[in-house]
């Protein structure tokens, strides 16, 4: 059986390095057999702002709809973004806001301090470009966007393992290293990882 993977990602601009990583993960995901679909956030109509946060539902927009009939799909979940001020592009996170909704991928207990993770039994891999070290990242910035995708969101809602590949140092790059990193992420697709 072919494994259904879902490539999201979270770069608004279509000629970003991002985007070139995405094409290698898909390009060796292919060769080893996978299904894919993909999601390209910046392509999306939507309305990234969750107005009434969970007192009142906005309805989705048809795109977010068709995006998560793709979740619900996908057993392996590809995450693809830059890192801005610590954290993902708004779009991403108006993208999530709007989208990973009690009801969908998860729910609340009632009278309970706990919840129910409706996206159990799948997993993920964020693969994010940094303009710095990933030791800097982590271990003095403290990795914001990894713990916010990884812990509060994917795995809050059932996503485990979330693994995380670090494309680092983009500002300092030169086409040599680039073309490293393509090939390290399209390898990174043919194991399906």
């Amino acid at each position: 059986m072919r494994k259904k993977i879902l490539l999201i990602n979270g770069h608004p601009n279509a000629d970003s390095f991002n985007f070139g990583l995405a094409k290698a993960y898909k390009d060796g995901a292919e060769k080893s057999g996978a299904e894919i679909k993909e999601i390209v956030i910046a392509e999306l109509s939507f309305n990234p702002n969750l107005k009434f946060g969970y007192q009142k539902r906005t309805d989705l927009e048809p795109d977010l709809l068709e995006a998560w009939e793709k979740i619900k799909w996908a057993e392996h979940l590809v995450w693809v973004h830059p890192v801005w001020w610590g954290g993902f592009p708004a779009i991403m996170k108006g993208f999530i806001d709007r989208l990973f909704l009690p009801g969908f991928t998860f729910q609340y207990r009632e009278n309970s301090i706990w919840w129910d993770k409706l996206l159990t039994g799948k997993t993920a891999h964020i693969i994010t470009t940094l303009d710095q070290p990933s030791w800097y990242y982590r271990f003095v910035n403290g990795r914001p966007s990894v713990n916010q995708l990884k812990k509060t969101i994917l795995q809050f809602c059932g996503v485990k393992p979330v693994k995380v590949t670090y494309i680092e140092f983009i500002r300092k790059s030169d086409e040599h290293k680039r073309r490293k990193w393509l090939s390290e992420i399209e390898k990174l697709g043919e194991r399906l990882k």
